[in-house]
């Protein structure tokens, strides 16, 4: 094709109207994917059409140029598009939906949406399915114990390896582990509860869905931080809930902003004692406030203690479930950062009035969680060997997180603002406002690094831009490479 024909058919692109809703909980770059593909399948944007150039694009749809380049991305891998060198990106000639046939590997569009749920629809447009996170610099999550932990978890193990049920257990977990949990809740977080009111779950965002699922119906509005944890915001949404973004500021989830909403929030999910992705700790006055709140709005309020282990300087505060007088909170809490990913265990702990609707729904979900993880935390709660594990911890990833500061201000301090934070197993590291974090994410992982982009946390528009690394289990050796590759990043985007 001419240069002269090139421009003929981008013209055609050119003229594609794509309307972006920014109050829609559909992240930006999926939308932008999802109109693009639209037209492709209906023949709006015949084979061989010129797409825009990714500054083009930014300019007709109102979108970051990075946006443009990852749904075009998107579009290559899926086969939608095609990338000629030095030419651009070009409508396939082959697009999936009208080479496929009903039944076969091709089939797709309204006969195979039809199979599908509303929340599954809403779930493949809201919620990337990410592979596992590589075991690379800056990958949050990782969690690999120390040799003495394992040794110690080895042993208890064989303890238990035995184990088979040959009966239905309960659906709240091993009495053994609830009882493990309400001591350790009691005196490390001042949670309130007994065993009884403990479920146990596969991880933090079971116990977020079992919430969800006993609590609400879909269409209730629930209020949640804006920037908001993602998985948990994507529960909800799947689940038909209306978000209500409330700003957050270096205090946390301002209250007064809960109070002044339209419409009167049937739940909030928070992140009080480290708010997830900004790192600040909600603190006693707003605690204090927002319980009020849920009191006499009616409203409960899940608190996702995410991160309490990890505090680095001075006592953490007393978790919400610990300080309500209103039995309105839901406390969720994880093992997955503060011992293994690998065992799925989290727990839950709900008032006592509410256990009978828990325990039957949690039932319907996977009837109860499996004995043997639960037996072998069990015994390393009990044992005391939980506590010094978490302080191995807090000692080992306070260097590493000194560390790595050190080495961002070294080498990167013309384009990252960087505060060492006081709690949790992550950093943010902001960027000026013309640097948009979705490029520099996947620059970075081109380099081999992995970082996470703040903007799209976000539901309302923003101009918050910003990285997150993580630190847990990060070497000296891994901090040093990690930002040499971030350093490069921003050399090639000459930033």
């Amino acid at each position: 094709m001419t240069v002269e024909g090139s421009r003929r058919r981008e013209g055609t692109a050119h003229l594609v109207t794509i309307a972006i809703d920014r109050v829609s909980p559909v992240p930006l770059v999926r939308q932008l994917y999802l109109a693009l593909r639209a037209v492709i399948i209906t023949g709006v944007m015949q084979p061989g059409t010129r797409l825009p150039s990714s500054r083009a694009g930014a300019q007709f749809w109102g979108v970051s140029r990075g946006l443009v380049i990852e749904a075009y991305e998107t579009l290559l891998s899926e086969g939608y598009a095609v990338g000629r060198i030095g030419s651009g990106t070009f409508v396939s000639s082959d697009v999936p939906e009208r080479s496929g046939r009903p039944g076969g590997e091709g089939w797709s569009g309204p006969e195979r949406d039809r199979l599908l749920s509303r929340a599954a629809r809403t779930v493949i447009m809201t919620a990337h399915q990410p592979d596992p996170p590589p075991q690379v610099p800056f990958a949050t999550g990782r969690t690999p114990p120390d040799e003495k932990t394992r040794a110690i978890l080895n042993r208890i193990a064989h303890r238990h390896v035995g184990t088979l049920s040959d009966h239905y257990r309960n659906p709240q977990g091993e009495a053994w582990l609830r009882e493990a949990v309400a001591a350790y809740l009691l005196a490390a977080r001042g949670v309130r509860c007994v065993p009884d009111r403990i479920f146990i779950t596969a991880g933090s965002q079971q116990a977020i869905d079992l919430a969800i699922r006993s609590l609400l119906d879909p269409g209730d509005v629930v209020a949640v931080e804006d920037p908001c944890y993602p998985p948990a915001r994507h529960a909800l949404i799947a689940h038909g809930a209306t978000l209500a973004p409330v700003p957050i500021d270096d205090n946390g989830i301002d209250v007064s902003a809960l109070a002044a909403l339209a419409v009167r929030p049937r739940a909030v999910y928070v992140t009080p004692s480290h708010q997830y992705p900004a790192g600040v700790v909600l603190p006693m006055a707003r605690r204090l406030a927002l319980l009020d709140w849920a009191a006499t709005a009616g409203a409960w309020v899940i608190e996702d203690d995410y991160d309490s282990e990890f505090r680095y300087d001075g006592p953490p505060l007393a978790a919400l479930q610990g300080i309500d007088e209103h039995h309105c909170v839901i406390y969720v809490g994880t093992f997955s950062k503060a011992l293994l990913p690998g065992f799925r265990l989290g727990y839950l702990v709900v008032p006592d009035d509410l256990v009978p609707a828990f325990r039957s729904m949690r039932a319907l979900l996977d009837r109860f969680p499996a004995p043997f993880q639960q037996l072998v935390v069990a015994d390393f709660l009990a044992e005391g060997h939980f506590s010094s594990h978490l302080r191995r911890l807090r000692d080992a990833y306070r260097q590493s997180r000194d560390v790595l500061v050190s080495l961002l201000h070294e080498r990167l301090f013309e384009h990252l603002k960087v505060s060492p934070p006081q709690q949790g197993v992550h950093l943010l590291a902001r960027v000026r406002a013309e640097n948009d974090d979705t490029v520099l994410a996947r620059g970075a992982r081109d380099h081999g690094v992995s970082v996470l982009p703040v903007s799209p946390m976000h539901i309302a528009p923003t101009s918050d831009y910003g990285l997150l690394l993580g630190f847990s289990a990060l070497t000296d050796a891994e901090a040093d490479i990690g930002t040499k590759r971030l350093a490069a990043v921003f050399a090639d985007f000459k930033l």
